[in-house]
C-alpha cells in the first residue's frame, strides 16, 4: 500500500487488474441493493444497473413494497424484492426475511440508495447486518451512512469489510465535526475511524494508510443520482472479487472517466446521471490489461 497519496491513472488500474471474470453468472457476483423509498426508486435503479454494468453477475434489489414491481419492469434482469413500508413510502426497517436468502449468498450488498428516513433505516442497518457473512464486504451510502456515526455496535460489526461514499456534509457528520473543519485529509480521517474504505471527492482512504486520489471528472459530477452509479459501480465490482481499495479506486476512476467522456459529447453540466451508466462498460474494456 502507498504510503503517500497515490494519483489513479490508467497505467495504475492496468497493474492493478481486477479479478477475471468467471463463466456463470454466480461466479461472477451477486450483488443485493436495499433501498429505495416509494419517492425515490429511482436511485436503486441507478446503482443496481451500474452494478451490472461493470460486470456483477446477478442482481437483487430489495425496496418498499409500492415500487418493487414497477422496478421489476424497469430492470429485468434484477430480482426485486419488496419490503415493509411506512405509509409515507419509507422502508420501514422490518420484515427482511423476504430478503435475507439473498443477503445470506451475497458477494456484496449495497445499502442506502433512496432511503428517506434516518430512524427506519438505523433500525434497517441493526436487522440486516447480522443477516450478512461476516466475510462480505458492505458499502453504506446516502441515509445509511448517515446514521453510521449513531449505530457504533453496527460500526464495530462492519470494521474491515466496510465501505462509505460519503459527501462532504456526510464526512463531516461521520467524524463528528463542522462542515468548515473538513481539509483534504477527509477520507483518511474516516477510514481509520471507522476501519473502512472511504471515497469522498475524488480521495480514497484505506484504514490501514494507503491513500489515492483521482483527479479527473467536471462539475457535471454534481447531478442528482451521480452518487447512486458510483456506489452501484463500486459494489458491482466488489461483488466481483474485487478488494475494497481495489473496487475503490477502480470505480471512483471509470465515474470521472465516465464525466469526462459526457462532458465532451453533451456538455459540462447538463447530462444525466443515467448517462454515465453507458459509459461504463467500455471504459472497463480500455482499462482491459
Amino acid at each position: 500500500m502507498p504510503t503517500r497519496t497515490e494519483p489513479v491513472t490508467p497505467r495504475l488500474l492496468r497493474e492493478w487488474a481486477l479479478p477475471s471474470l468467471a463463466g456463470s453468472k454466480y461466479g461472477r457476483g451477486q450483488v443485493v441493493v436495499v433501498g429505495g423509498a416509494r419517492t425515490t426508486p429511482g436511485a436503486v435503479l441507478l446503482a443496481g444497473t451500474a452494478a451490472l454494468r461493470v460486470g456483477a453477475g446477478r442482481l437483487t434489489l430489495a425496496v418498499a413494497r409500492s415500487v418493487a414491481v414497477p422496478l421489476a419492469v424497469a430492470l429485468p434482469e434484477s430480482g426485486v424484492v419488496g419490503l415493509p413500508e411506512t405509509e409515507q413510502g419509507s422502508v420501514e426497517g422490518t420484515g427482511l426475511d423476504v430478503v435475507a436468502d439473498d443477503l445470506r449468498a451475497a458477494d456484496a450488498v449495497l445499502v442506502g440508495p433512496g432511503l428517506d428516513d434516518a430512524d427506519r433505516t438505523s433500525a434497517l442497518l441493526t436487522a440486516l447486518v447480522p443477516l450478512v457473512r461476516r466475510s462480505t464486504p458492505v458499502l453504506l451510502d446516502a441515509y445509511a451512512l448517515g446514521v453510521l456515526a449513531d449505530l457504533p455496535d453496527i460500526a464495530e460489526q462492519l470494521r474491515g469489510r466496510l465501505v462509505l461514499t460519503p459527501n462532504t456534509t456526510e464526512a463531516a457528520r461521520l467524524l463528528g465535526v463542522p462542515d468548515d473543519d473538513l481539509d483534504d485529509t477527509a477520507a483518511d480521517r474516516v477510514a481509520k475511524r471507522y476501519g473502512a474504505v472511504v471515497t469522498c471527492q475524488g480521495r480514497i482512504g484505506a484504514p490501514d494508510g494507503g491513500r489515492w486520489e483521482v483527479s479527473t471528472g467536471t462539475p457535471g459530477l454534481a447531478t442528482s443520482g451521480s452518487g447512486d452509479v458510483l456506489a452501484g459501480a463500486l459494489v458491482g465490482l466488489l461483488g466481483r472479487g474485487a478488494d475494497l481499495a481495489q473496487a475503490a479506486c477502480w470505480a471512483t476512476h471509470l465515474h470521472a472517466t465516465a464525466d469526462d467522456r459526457l462532458a465532451v459529447r453533451v456538455g459540462r453540466t447538463g447530462y444525466l446521471a443515467r448517462e454515465l451508466l453507458d459509459e461504463l462498460p467500455a471504459l472497463l474494456t480500455d482499462l482491459s490489461p
